[in-house]
Order: C-alpha cells, then sequence, then structure tokens
C-alpha cells in the first residue's frame, strides 16, 4: 500500500538505524496495520499486547503507538507510562470521543489519530511521525 508521491516517502537516514517502535494493541487487524506502516518506515515494529509487555519493552524503545480501545489494557494509563520512561506516543482511538482524545493529549501522547484517518492515510501519517523523531528524539 504506497500513498502519495515520492515526497510523501520516507527517505534513507530520515528513520534513525534501528529504531524500535513499540505497537501496542490487542487487535489482531490494527496491531497487523500499524506494524506494518512502521516496518515500511524502516523502523523496527515491537508488536506488544499488554501493560506489562510495554513495561518490560520501554527501556528498548524509542517511541510507541497505543490503541487506546483495546480491552486487554488501559490505554491512558500505558501512554502515561511511556511518558514517564521519556518514549515518544502516538495513540490510535475513535473519531467520536473527544475526550479521550483530550485525555490522551494529556497523558503524553504526541499525536492521537483516528483509524479512518490511519485507514486512508496510515503509511503516510506514521512516516512523517517517525521521520520526526529522527530529527527530535534520541534513539534507543
Amino acid at each position: 500500500m504506497t500513498e502519495g508521491g515520492d515526497a510523501d516517502r520516507v527517505t534513507p537516514g530520515s528513520v534513525p538505524a534501528a529504531l524500535r517502535v513499540g505497537v501496542l494493541a490487542d487487535d489482531l487487524i490494527w496491531a497487523t496495520r500499524l506494524a506494518g506502516f512502521v516496518a515500511r518506515t524502516g523502523a523496527v515494529p515491537v508488536r506488544l499486547r499488554s501493560a506489562a509487555a510495554l513495561e518490560s519493552a520501554l527501556p528498548t524503545l524509542g517511541a510507541c503507538v497505543v490503541d487506546l480501545t483495546a480491552r486487554a489494557y488501559d490505554g491512558m494509563a500505558c501512554l502515561r507510562t511511556a511518558r514517564a520512561a521519556a518514549v515518544p506516543t502516538a495513540a490510535v482511538g475513535q473519531h467520536d470521543e473527544p475526550d479521550t482524545r483530550r485525555g490522551a493529549l494529556d497523558a503524553g501522547a504526541a499525536y492521537v489519530w483516528v483509524y479512518r484517518a490511519l485507514a486512508d492515510h496510515g503509511e503516510r501519517t506514521v512516516a512523517r511521525w517517525i521521520s520526526g523523531l529522527g530529527a527530535n528524539e534520541e534513539t534507543r
């Protein structure tokens, strides 16, 4: 799935070498999609399914994406945990939940993406975020 033209592609060198990005999601379809978006940037997706797995992986992650609609963990608590570990984080949630979006931003998410936007432009959206990390964040 390629989106847009060459201007939307992440170029070699724009993603830190071996950047590990946690993908915390308990929905198989969205976990697979998010991991694929991450992998196509050149970063290494690390699939996680629980808060305990996130806590264990945080010291090795350069960034993390948290699915807020999971039943297996509290997404807001996971965002706070990642923020406390100084791991840049983005969240994914429903378009019709403005309180959840505000809460995610307050909990530490740099971005809160909606499912529909990622379904349409996920590769480009995730690539822009990850390439921005290379300029602003230290790689773990």
